[in-house]
């Protein structure tokens, strides 16, 4: 077994390597007016995509001074020569003379652009600025092409330390972290990266898919692990110990990660090709880590066996030396909740609730270049073009009309005029006709930054309002389009879609529970628990967005809007990941209520001998989900946030306090479930097989 996960971890990276394909995504939405807008560009202006590179530049001698001209006009050369760029728009100078700015068209969508040209426009840049001139550029081409710091090896350091402290041994804690590595290797080194040659995969795939392996397949391999160390303390020899580990546990783990991948494919609910790669690579994280936890970590467990404690760490280890009892600290909390089960889930519910309330004021959009790191090409560009020609010039709108021929253009102009005096336009210029007479681009710079609400507002009112009313009957259609348009476009659809998003991920791990624990009210209530904690991610979430000292902790020092497929994939992943410890509890629980069918002393053994590896598990998670703090994107911080928070709340509040003191409150209806749907659920049992015989009146 050993062997054949070595071989096939050297020919998948070996093949992936070889067979890499380019990280990219179509972030347009289906049927959307920008999509329509940016449609009309390709097919009337040589493949014009609607979105660009900016340049701008500054000199205190002035930006058309000779030495800046020469300088400049050399950079353009350059420039030409790099695939998929057109010919430049006219130059703008700043009211004072020192900063100039143009825009470079694509003639392909900025994600389809190879991450090599973006490096060509930099070193571009770079090579010509000098002698107090300073060339920045902006755009995707350009954000995609920079240095960015990878979350995961921070994850991967982080989860080590809680492990060694966990544990107290340099071998049993290396184990979780190889099980990871090797998942990591496969999915993220080959997996993945082979996926990118069929559908689209955003570039910070890799990040999100790559943390996720890391943080479950340390939970599942800690949770196999600690069974198999329990079982040894129990005088079993390596071989039952494994057994036991496996027909325990590890059917634990088959049941979470099918949960967890069956809650991530809920994003291709979402209708967006870009979120199907998301949804795969992240899926085939899981599905990898628990194969091999199930498989590979066995296999070295039996080879290691009481060797699993070597290289022991002094004052470590004593968190998972060995399971709890009825009288260990968990079981006495859980007796606790259980004489105050009203009081606890008030309680509990309150706070989750009070968490969440910040949620109803979240608003989706998408951060810009002024959110990026202050020694980033793309943040210096923003910083210069909001010096010299205000915030809206970094997300221009692109108006693409349909002409019923030349003599249209005053029309055109007209229109052009209008936009010149709306409130919240800061610059129109003239508009371009094609050659053919048929088809006109109207630019409109905003006075408010792509992530400013006024911006939106905008957006919303040239399209309901000021653009049918100018063009009229004059036969003229036209459509808003420009990355500013499209992303507000995305919120709105991802705002449809969300409602038949989560029906189906509830629903259908709904399904899944049930046939693992054969209970309606215990599946329900572990959807209505999961439910609250990913309200209260929300709502912190909400609130770091905010800004101020909050946000600032994180490096948010304003506030900024949530990407509108952040709510998406935070729900799928912590949907998932939530049913995990679901899982791991309520399946001990079940295992003790077998013995005797006392609820009661089920509900407190089963927390008693499950809290300190959930309590590791969760640690883990937190640890490797803040990891996210650390990479330059905005939307990647909060998401860790917003992961590590539901995290920490799923496995304090909820299994510490709302499950023990609900099992309570419902008693023998815990297990109870209709003779009709016994009937007709296949079988698929989680706990250990032959664990006792029930207590009259049980399943």
């Amino acid at each position: 077994m050993v062997l054949a996960w070595i071989a096939a971890m050297v020919v998948i990276i070996g093949v992936g390597s070889a067979l890499a394909g380019e990280y990219k995504a179509d972030y347009d939405t289906p049927g959307s007016e920008s999509k329509a807008a940016s449609d009309l560009t390709e097919q009337r202006f040589g493949g014009y995509s609607s979105q660009e590179v900016f340049v701008v530049w500054k000199d205190e001698a002035g930006a058309r001074s000779p030495g800046a001209t020469r300088r400049v006009n050399a950079f353009f050369a350059e420039a030409k020569g790099v695939d998929h760029i057109a010919e430049q728009t006219p130059i703008r100078v700043s009211r004072d003379g020192k900063i100039g700015s143009t825009t470079l068209p694509l003639t392909a969508a900025a994600w389809d652009i190879p991450k090599e040209d973006g490096e060509k426009l930099i070193a571009a840049a770079e090579k010509n600025s000098g002698d107090g001139l300073e060339i920045k550029l902006g755009g995707d081409p350009i954000y995609q092409a920079q240095e960015a710091t990878s979350p995961e090896g921070i994850g991967f350091l982080g989860a080590a330390i809680v492990l060694l402290i966990a544990f107290g041994s340099v071998v049993a804690a290396g184990l979780p972290l190889a099980i990871a590595l090797v998942g990591l290797g496969i999915s993220s080194g080959g997996l993945i990266v082979l996926l990118a040659n069929i559908i689209d995969v955003p570039d910070w795939t890799t990040a999100v898919s790559g943390l996720i392996g890391i943080g479950v397949g340390i939970d599942y391999s800690l949770l196999v692990l600690t069974r198999f160390r329990a079982a040894m303390n129990e005088g079993k020899d390596r071989h039952d110990a494994v057994v036991e580990a496996v027909t325990t546990a590890g059917r634990s783990v088959i049941i979470a990660g099918a949960t967890v991948v069956i809650a991530v494919l809920g994003l291709c609910l979402t209708g967006l090709p870009y979120m199907y790669g998301v949804a795969i690579s992240a899926s085939l994280a899981v599905l990898v880590v628990m194969v091999a936890s199930v498989t590979l970590l066995p296999a070295l467990l039996a080879y290691l066996g009481p060797k699993v404690d070597r290289l022991r760490l002094p004052f470590l280890g004593r968190t998972l030396k060995a399971e709890g009892d009825g009288e260990s600290p968990a079981a006495r909390w859980s007796h606790f909740v259980q004489r105050h089960p009203w009081t606890a889930v008030i309680t509990a519910t309150a706070v989750l609730l009070a968490l969440a309330a910040p949620a109803l004021g979240m608003r989706l959009g998408f951060p810009d270049a002024g959110n990026d790191p202050p020694d980033t090409m793309t943040r210096q560009a923003y910083d210069l073009n909001t010096e010299g020609f205000g915030p809206g010039t970094n997300g221009p709108l692109v108006i693409a009309a349909d002409l019923p021929g030349p003599a249209a253009k005053p029309k055109i102009d007209s229109l052009a005029e209008r936009l010149r005096g709306e409130r919240g336009v800061a610059f129109v210029p003239d508009p371009q006709i094609n050659a053919e007479g048929n088809a006109a681009i109207v630019t409109v710079i905003p006075s408010g930054s792509p992530q400013d609400e006024e911006t939106e507002h905008l957006v919303n009112r040239l399209r309901e309002d000021v653009v049918p009313d100018a063009l009229g009957t004059s036969g003229i259609s036209a459509e808003i389009g420009g990355v500013t348009a499209a992303l507000e476009d995305q919120s709105e659809y991802m705002k449809g879609r969300m409602p038949l998003f989560i029906a189906g991920v509830v629903g259908l791990s709904f399904l899944l529970l049930l046939v693992a624990f054969r209970s309606p009210l215990i599946s329900l209530k572990a959807a209505v628990m999961n439910l609250l904690s990913v309200g209260a991610a929300y709502g912190v979430m909400t609130l770091v967005a905010k800004g101020g000292a909050v946000g600032g902790l994180i490096g948010i020092d304003h506030e900024v809007p949530i990407a509108p497929f952040m709510p998406v994939m935070m729900f799928a992943i912590l949907f998932g990941l939530s049913m995990d410890y679901e899982v791991f509890l309520i399946s001990r629980i079940r295992e003790e209520y077998l013995k005797d069918g006392n609820t009661r002393r089920a509900v407190a053994d089963g927390l008693a001998r499950t809290a300190r590896v959930i309590t590791a598990a969760a640690a883990v998670m937190v640890i490797v989900f803040l990891a996210f703090i650390a990479a330059p994107d905005v939307f990647l911080k909060l998401f860790g946030i917003g992961l590590a928070v539901a995290i920490l709340l799923d496995a304090t509040v909820v299994r510490m306090v709302l499950v023990p003191a609900v099992m309570q409150l419902l008693g023998s209806r815990n297990w109870w479930i209709p003779s009709w749907l016994e009937r007709s659920l296949p079988r698929l049992e989680v706990e250990r097989v032959a664990v006792g015989r029930a207590a009259e009146g049980g399943p």
